[in-house]
């Protein structure tokens, strides 16, 4: 696995990997995690095509994903706990 590049953005880390024909696309946020994979040939511009689908639609909802999975683990966690 190799990485292709790390785009910045405020609220999480970006990171795009490519491997065994497919990107990779990392999305961190503290100890959570969210990750995509896409065969390289279903995009015609290769990682500049995967640029594109970051868009802010798609981060927003990354985002709000985000929110939920703290959300679901809090909850399971306290439930462990007491």
């Amino acid at each position: 696995m190799r990485i292709v590049a790390e785009l910045p953005h405020p609220e999480f880390k970006i990171t795009i990997m490519s491997m065994n024909g497919k990107f990779i696309i990392k999305l961190e946020q503290g100890s959570l995690e969210q990750i995509y994979k896409i065969p390289e040939m279903d995009l015609t511009d290769g990682v500049n095509s995967v640029f594109e689908l970051l868009d802010e639609a798609f981060l927003k909802t990354v985002a709000a994903r985000f929110i939920e999975m703290r959300k679901d683990f809090k909850e399971s966690y306290y439930r462990y706990n007491y």
